[in-house]
């Protein structure tokens, strides 16, 4: 559970670096503009598909590739950062607020349940 520390320590945190990771793999983005959003939405959901099926896969066959499941998800972080730019919002801002919102969800006995408003 997120606590008020957590959200202070993130503040404490050089939250720039994700800025800077953002900057760094935005750079290598090589897809259209007029793709723009779109192309990494896309890509985001593929991504986070493959994690899934890794994670499947330790159910199945028994064998947890911990590295494996890490770079789908660096995979995922890369087209986080490109939805990210091409929606003009930095990451230190999205995981920022994230933390604030999940901070007062759990004040208010909300983190279970579901809907975007609670």
């Amino acid at each position: 559970m997120i606590s008020k520390d957590d959200i202070e320590a993130f503040e404490i945190f050089n939250s720039s670096q994700m800025n800077d990771y953002q900057r760094a793999a935005v750079s290598t983005a090589i897809y259209k503009k007029e793709h723009a959003v779109i192309y990494p939405a896309l890509g985001l959901a593929a991504e986070a598909g493959e994690v899934a099926n890794k994670v499947k896969k330790i159910m199945r066959d028994g064998d947890f590739d911990r590295e494996a499941i890490a770079d789908e998800i660096g995979d995922c972080l890369w087209y986080i950062a490109a939805l990210c730019r091409d929606l003009n919002v930095d990451m230190e801002n999205v995981a920022y607020s994230n933390l604030e919102k999940l901070h007062s969800r759990q004040k208010r006995g909300t983190l279970r349940g579901n809907g975007d408003k609670r």
